[in-house]
């Protein structure tokens, strides 16, 4: 992964998730696939699905990521845009998992 701003987001999003034995896949669209928008992260952690969409500083999601983020969400599952300055709000949903 490059060395940059968003990767060590990504970096610490992965460290998070491995350090309470998340299932994670990282999505990379490729192509005319219909994945595009699709969040960089796809988390199943005790039961729930969780999105996240890593950016860096003020990186902003495109409309298709917002629609898609909006898509999970309205379907029950837990959508987030991850990055440096929140990493906390991803922390605290996976440990709700696994009290609640």
């Amino acid at each position: 992964m490059a060395n940059t701003p968003e990767g060590a987001v990504k970096k610490a999003i992965r460290n998070l998730l491995d350090s309470v034995g998340a299932y994670y896949c990282m999505y990379v669209p490729v192509g005319y696939g219909s994945g595009k928008g699709t969040p960089d992260f796809l988390i199943c952690h005790q039961g729930r699905f969780i999105a996240v969409e890593a950016k860096a500083g003020r990186g902003k999601t495109t409309a298709l990521q917002d629609m898609t983020l909006q898509k999970i969400r309205d379907t029950g599952g837990v959508a987030m845009v991850i990055n440096e300055h929140n990493l906390d709000d991803l922390r605290k949903i996976l440990y709700e998992v696994e009290i609640g």
